[in-house]
């Protein structure tokens, strides 16, 4: 049998669930991701064919919700490997993922659900529910709310709410659906400083092209590891944190916090980092004063 190359082209992977699903089958036993478990306080690894085995689980899911290819998915959840699943699976159903960010205004995420049209939104954990207790009233058109993390309601039950736990069936068959490669993919709405939030629409080539030349331009190989700490909801992130990686065939690891990150780069020692000039830039100002405030020596 011939060995497939590691790079994934566009063609060979038609959308960006055919690029996930053709990972898995090409590097099954390599490294995909690795995060912070909480409960274990310590690192864990997934390797492709149990990521596969996960977005096998929420594609399960989401197709219990009776969705219609088109339908609209947020994911509202900080960088993770179940941002990926969600996207990945969403995907596969020929579902229309709109990425949230979690520090935005409630009227901003209310407004951007609204217009999007979205059918099931994926929330992180506590602080993202109360987020939204300002425009929960708004948000009649959800048909369902999940949330990773178990939800406190504070007396105040919603029925569309599910935690991640008991929404997810127990086992599921990876499936590869052959979606048309310039079918939309993702709305990715702008941060409204010019007024109301303004819905991008990328289909999948459009994303897939753009971490193809990006691996064309910059040198990059299979056993690089990145460090994801951008919101996957930014483009950037996205792109060339997230599909570029898979297109490669690397690993991604995902920082704890913002405030972590000296800490976290030191302890999964990266070999890429994507960044924004703003980052960099904080860094220099840290430097410049503490050479202020200390001694030359």
């Amino acid at each position: 049998m011939v060995q497939k190359p590691m790079h994934i082209t566009p063609d060979e992977a038609g959308t960006l669930a055919g690029l996930f699903y053709e990972r898995v089958q090409r590097t099954p036993d390599n490294l995909a991701y690795r995060y912070y478990d909480k409960s274990s306080e310590s690192w864990k690894d997934l390797n492709w064919s149990q990521a596969g085995a996960q977005v096998a689980r929420w594609q399960a899911a989401l197709a219990s919700e009776n969705l219609e290819p088109g339908d609209r998915v947020a994911i509202m959840m900080a960088n993770c490997p179940e941002w990926v699943m969600c996207d990945q699976a969403a995907l596969a159903n020929g579902l229309v993922v709109v990425p949230l960010y979690t520090q935005d205004r409630a009227e901003n995420v209310a407004y951007i659900l609204q217009n999007a049209g979205v059918k099931v939104l994926v929330i992180g954990n506590q602080e993202h529910w109360d987020s939204l207790t300002p425009v929960r009233d708004q948000l009649g058109f959800l048909n369902r709310i999940v949330s990773l993390e178990h939800i406190d309601t504070a007396g105040h039950p919603d029925s569309r709410l599910n935690s991640l736990g008991t929404w997810l069936p127990d086992h599921a068959e990876l499936l590869r659906v052959n979606w048309d490669k310039d079918a939309l993919a993702s709305n990715v709405y702008t941060s409204g400083t010019t007024g109301r939030p303004k819905g991008v629409m990328l289909s999948h080539h459009n994303i897939l092209w753009n971490a193809h030349r990006s691996l064309e331009m910059v040198e990059c190989r299979p056993d690089e590891l990145f460090l994801s700490f951008l919101p996957l909801s930014h483009t950037l992130e996205r792109t060339a944190g997230y599909y570029l990686p898979m297109m490669l065939g690397a690993a991604v690891a995902y920082n704890r916090s913002i405030p972590q990150l000296a800490e976290d780069l030191l302890t999964i020692r990266p070999t890429i980092l994507i960044s924004v000039p703003r980052i960099f830039e904080r860094v220099h100002n840290k430097i410049q004063t503490g050479m202020e405030e200390k001694s030359p020596v």
